[in-house]
């Protein structure tokens, strides 16, 4: 039974300690705020160690009656390895310390490859991550081109992808961030740096992205182009992609033909905090037209990348050599399709 912390208990962190949680072969033994906020005390009253990031705060937590274990330092003393899911620049300073520490480190896809050294992606390169020290997580939209580009050019080759990135402009939480009326380019240059993260864990795929900002706060939304060496059957990719774990096909002509009607779906289906794993690609989109195959999918932002850390934990820590296995196993505990 491996000992996993969580530095950042919001986002991206609550949701891995969850799935950490109902694992059977790891366990969290402790997680990080540094406000005394809701977030810090739902983390006690879900049964986490609750350890302040910034010891200088701890005076704050007392004011708040929110109990706390003690500070990070004394929860690196009793980690195997750390769960980084601090704001976007904050994990690669934190890695100075992991490294002084001797604490193997799990990033998430806001901090740069270059400063992380090296990338995961549960179906494209699982065992380039075993033993490794240090290693960051994609983003999540990475997470999703991987999860259906993966079993495309499996199946048939891929000359190149041309994607099309429709973005969230905030989390649900996030009342600080847009737009609110307004479509943004983000960036207003092409390309954008989509697909050299894709690159990252797929190493030769050709593809270029670009994006844009939308408000809304449900999902993200990808458009994709993609130029095959062989030409499947319509019917043979939707074979394939409804055989990948951590894909679901979802039928515009039957409710699901928004992202709010597939978030909708999520809560349906009784996940907690309405979370869809899978990435949801549109049925009705798959076309194969002139070696060309065109397809549209959508995102959940807030938990795509969450069954990739789990699998990223037991590649580093040497817990499980086979992808397919961890990732059956990842998919089997969170109760995740495929």
């Amino acid at each position: 039974m491996k000992s996993v912390g969580v530095n950042g208990y919001g986002t991206i962190g609550k949701r891995v300690a969850d799935a950490v949680s109902c694992q059977d072969d790891m366990k969290i033994v402790g997680v990080t705020k540094r406000t005394p906020d809701f977030e810090a005390q739902m983390a006690v009253q879900n049964g986490y160690p609750l350890y302040i990031s910034a010891p200088e705060r701890e005076g704050l937590f007392e004011e708040a009656g929110i109990s706390v274990k003690g500070t990070i330092n004394d929860l690196h003393d009793m980690v195997d390895i750390m769960v980084d899911c601090t704001p976007e620049g904050i994990g690669a300073q934190n890695m100075e310390v992991y490294k002084e520490k001797g604490i193997k480190g799990i990033f998430q896809g806001g901090e740069k490859q270059e400063a992380i050294g090296h990338s995961f992606n549960s179906f494209t390169n699982f065992k380039d991550a075993w033993g490794a020290d240090y290693v960051r997580v994609v983003s999540c939209n990475t997470t999703g081109l991987c999860r259906t580009l993966k079993p495309i050019d499996d199946l048939c080759g891929i000359k190149k992808v041309r994607a099309v990135m429709v973005r969230r402009g905030a989390d649900p939480g996030q009342v600080k961030k847009g737009p609110i009326n307004a479509i943004v380019p983000n960036p207003p240059t092409v390309p954008s740096h989509h697909g050299p993260d894709v690159q990252t864990v797929m190493y030769d795929l050709n593809i270029i992205t670009m994006a844009l900002l939308v408000p809304t706060t449900l999902m993200h939304q990808h458009n994709l182009m993609v130029e095959l060496e062989s030409v499947p059957s319509i019917d043979e990719v939707i074979d394939t992609l409804e055989a990948t774990p951590r894909v679901m096909l979802f039928e515009a002509n039957r409710g699901a033909g928004s992202t709010a009607e597939i978030m909708e779906y999520a809560r349906e289906m009784g996940r907690p905090r309405s979370d869809l794993f899978e990435i949801a690609v549109w049925k009705e989109s798959i076309n194969v037209d002139e070696g060309e195959l065109f397809y549209m999918q959508a995102i959940h932002q807030e938990s795509d990348v969450v069954p990739e850390n789990v699998d990223c934990i037991r590649a580093m820590l040497e817990m499980e050599e086979d992808p397919d296995k961890s990732i059956t196993k990842t998919n089997k505990a969170m109760g995740i399709v495929g």
